[in-house]
């Protein structure tokens, strides 16, 4: 049976996020409030719990599952080397609605689908979800809702697409944004913008000016 806890007591907050931390170290799916959407996530690192993930989507592993962390530092243990450019973007819009994709260490175990080498990294600025990343480290997180399918901004609404399949839903009200985040490619030579989302193209270009527009607008 899952489980819906309310986060917005603070009381109860603790407990719920520790149940959702359990979950997560045994195995199971979990549905997290985040500054975007709510999210469906498991430890990146256990590779059969993120195919749990994709299956709950409905999603193959052509489609990599991305990665939130709960710290800037985080990052240096994901890639071989921090170019300028990352470490400026992620200064100014991390904790935030901007993903990057980065050329992750070879060493590191996990399989987050068929990624060629690369992950897609953010730090989300909700409380409830750098809590729950505290306990857990690094999850493989993915819009929570069923490919197809519009995505959830309250753990109702996940509930009502992922159901069973998610072992806890965390539930910290309507999530502010409502927007997915804003994906900057920087495994070429010219960061690209794949995605546009909750940080806008001219916010990045303040910052890294020679960044490019998305192929497809």
């Amino acid at each position: 049976m899952s489980e819906i806890l309310d986060c917005g007591d603070l009381t109860n907050r603790p407990l719920a996020i520790t149940a959702a931390a359990r979950a997560v170290r045994s195995g199971a799916v979990v549905v997290l409030p985040t500054d975007t959407l709510y999210g469906i996530g498991a430890d990146a690192f256990n590779s059969s719990a993120v195919s749990s993930v994709l299956a709950a989507k409905g999603r193959g592993r052509d489609m990599p599952v991305p990665v939130l962390v709960g710290s800037w530092a985080t990052i240096d243990g994901l890639v071989n080397f921090v170019p300028a450019v990352l470490r400026d973007l992620i200064e100014a819009f991390w904790p935030g609605g901007l993903t990057v994709v980065v050329e992750h260490a070879p060493s590191l175990a996990w399989d987050l689908g068929d990624a060629r080498g690369t992950v897609a990294v953010r730090m989300p600025l909700h409380p409830i979800a750098l809590e729950l990343l505290a306990e857990t480290g690094p999850m493989a997180v993915s819009s929570a809702n069923v490919t197809g399918q519009p995505p959830a901004v309250t753990a109702q609404q996940a509930y009502a697409q992922l159901g069973e399949s998610v072992s806890v839903y965390l539930d910290g009200g309507e999530v502010p944004l409502g927007r997915p985040s804003t994906i900057v490619d920087l495994t070429g030579e010219v960061p690209t913008v794949l995605r546009a989302g909750a940080i806008e193209l001219a916010a990045l270009r303040e910052v890294v000016p020679s960044i490019e527009a998305s192929p497809v607008g």
